[in-house]
């Protein structure tokens, strides 16, 4: 099941010329989760990987930069003859801002399914959840965890055919969970593996919240809107440094950093460079940037810049 975290915009507060406004499409299998939705988004992504059909959308706060951009999405979709339900999720609030924005997007020919999310409560897809946590922003604001579902535990072929279980079929149906012959599942698989884990901090503070959820996370995903000469008025605004993010990343135990919400006062490079200097395993995505998310026993994650996507793509075969 391919998994990956393409980054749409990845701009701070204010976009510049090569990042657009924040917002990060989660792709698992056939599902699109988009978290947060900027100005430009749908532009973002018709330059890119195409407007997908979007299965979620979830919003970390309310401040404009993270959902201007939804209305004419809304109304794209519409004008698109969409069919399917589309489902919105936010903090409390998220069904006084649909109220009005309504009269912006009109009347939509499909179903929007508007959620307010507490904490503890999910966004079931198949195979995962998506669960919202507290952070430490200005105003209601959440970070995201994806998790998917534990994978059953490695099926010892050799260890079947040893207690009696023919090859074919029924190396199938036991490794679905069923008893085959008289042989249990737990005598020839081992224990079972957990999901794949991708955590979203939205904007916030260095906060335990962010720490609790990622721990062990393939992908923390965390601001970085100042560098740490500017820790105080990080700290005025509720947002992070760099060398916080990854001192954060550091006390997870994350497989790897990735910055976004980065301000055009500073060079990516500098504050990767600032993080990793705390957290080696750090990468700054560029809009259009992708971190693949393999299995821990196929790999580690990797980041893969939007230039040698298209390259590879327009190779002759």
């Amino acid at each position: 099941m391919d998994l990956s975290v393409f980054f749409a915009g990845t701009a701070g507060s204010v976009p510049s010329a090569r990042r657009g406004l924040a917002a990060t499409l989660i792709r698992r299998g056939g599902d699109a989760l988009l978290f947060d939705c900027g100005e430009g988004t749908q532009r973002q992504l018709v330059r890119s990987v195409g407007l997908a059909d979007l299965d979620a959308i979830f919003l970390t706060h309310f401040h404009v930069d993270h959902w201007l951009g939804l209305p004419g999405m809304l109304k794209t979709f519409d004008l698109r003859d969409r069919e399917k339900p589309l489902d919105l999720h936010g903090p409390p609030g998220l069904l006084d801002l649909l109220r009005l924005m309504r009269p912006v997007y009109g009347r939509l020919g499909y179903q929007l399914r508007v959620h307010e999310l507490e904490p503890g409560e999910h966004y079931e897809g198949e195979g995962y959840r998506v669960a919202p946590f507290p952070v430490r922003h200005r105003g209601p604001a959440y970070g995201y965890a994806l998790v998917e579902d534990e994978r059953p535990g490695h099926f010892d072929p050799d260890r079947a055919v040893e207690l009696g279980v023919r090859p074919g079929p029924d190396f199938g149906r036991i490794q679905r969970g069923e008893t085959v012959g008289g042989v249990s599942p737990d005598q020839v698989m081992g224990p079972p593996r957990a999901g794949r884990k991708i955590v979203l901090s939205g904007d916030t503070a260095p906060c335990e919240a962010v720490a609790v959820a990622a721990h062990e996370a393939d992908v923390l995903v965390h601001e970085a809107t100042f560098s740490q000469e500017e820790a105080e008025r990080a700290a005025q605004t509720r947002h992070s440094t760099a060398a916080q993010a990854a001192e954060l990343a550091r006390q997870a135990e994350v497989r790897l950093l990735a910055l976004t919400h980065l301000s055009a006062r500073h060079l990516a490079r500098e504050l990767r460079d600032e993080a990793r200097a705390v957290f080696p395993n750090t990468v700054a995505p560029y809009d259009f940037d992708t971190v693949e998310v393999p299995f821990p026993e196929r790999g580690e994650p990797v980041l893969v810049r939007w230039e040698d996507r298209r390259a590879r793509a327009e190779a002759p075969a």
